[in-house]
């Protein structure tokens, strides 16, 4: 594939910045963000206009769990707050990773960080039955005298105590895409639509609110790289290729699959739930959406998989 002048979109997991239990603090999550940048930075080597997306679903258990600490004193962070919040402190993260790595290099190019939102629908079926759960994991009389006093929904979360839930709704259009992809195409290395974006709704006036709710990372990444017109969607993950039977002895690489061959897999939940199948979800969206091809690897793998030597490649 001719790197020049394409547009690509690499989604990165908010877990990709936290090694283990040990290595969570903030450092500790830069320098993780600077080993992912390596990568990327290969692809940008390369001719590529990249545009960096980013989960934070680690991140906003810590500001919600200092939330929780401190709400006898001050007033809980709304959650689309806490969303741009983290848009504008991960984004900080990965601009100064990769300013670094430029100028490690002698690569001439600009990093810059766009808080983004995500217009979600407010008769989205997801928010009448929230499930997605976040925080921490409390006592039953706690989790329901918070959920009284703030307005929560609360729920037993698998014998582990009770949790907070929120709505998680599909994601419909990428308010802040216009400004995103023309930074992009004009050559910076945009870092946006993180956590999936802040979620947001329409009044009736069409004023935007935001919501407590969190956005899918992978399928807003998806949607954000259809509606610019991406050449590329990468999803960054733990493997350098798709595997069939995971961790088994039959276990067997996939250097490439169409989407007739996604969407089987999906439908026959082939792939975990929890970690493989959402991405497989949002490849699916992105080529459906008129996308020309899908990647999944890792951050580090990028540069040999874009050139064939590993990956898995997602076609039409």
């Amino acid at each position: 594939m001719d790197a020049q002048s394409r547009l690509a979109v690499v989604a990165i997991g908010g877990n990709a910045l936290i090694r283990d239990r040990e290595h969570q603090a903030i450092p500790d999550q830069y320098e993780a963000a600077a080993l992912t940048v390596r990568g990327i930075t290969d692809m940008i080597a390369a001719g590529w206009n990249v545009i960096v997306t980013h989960g934070n679903g680690p991140q906003m258990g810590y500001v919600l769990r200092r939330s929780e600490l401190s709400i006898h004193e001050v007033a809980p962070v709304p959650m689309d707050y806490a969303g741009a919040d983290l848009q504008g402190a991960l984004g900080y993260m990965f601009v100064r990773a990769f300013r670094n790595e430029f100028r490690r290099r002698g690569i001439a190019r600009e990093p810059v960080a766009v808080v983004t939102e995500t217009l979600v629908d407010a008769a989205d079926p997801a928010f009448a039955d929230p499930t997605k759960p976040i925080g921490s994991q409390m006592e039953e009389a706690a989790a329901k005298a918070l959920a009284a006093q703030q307005g929560w929904t609360v729920k037993p979360d698998a014998g582990r105590g009770w949790r907070r839930v929120v709505p998680s709704p599909q994601p419909l259009r990428i308010i802040d895409y216009e400004a995103i992809a023309h930074l992009a195409r004009a050559g910076f290395v945009v870092i946006g639509c993180g956590g999936g974006g802040i979620p947001v709704i329409e009044d009736e006036t069409g004023a935007l609110r935001g919501v407590e709710a969190v956005i899918d990372k992978d399928l807003a990444s998806a949607l954000l790289a259809r509606m610019i017109r991406a050449d590329l969607f990468v999803l960054a993950t733990g493997v350098e290729r798709v595997a069939l039977e995971f961790n088994t002895p039959r276990q067997r690489w996939l250097d490439r699959m169409t989407l007739a061959e996604a969407r089987a897999h999906d439908a026959a939940e082939t792939f975990d739930r929890g970690s493989m199948g959402p991405k497989i979800k949002a490849l699916i969206a992105f080529l459906e959406g008129g996308g020309r091809q899908g990647l999944i690897t890792t951050p580090a793998a990028l540069g040999r998989a874009l050139r064939g030597e590993t990956g898995t490649l997602v076609v039409p």
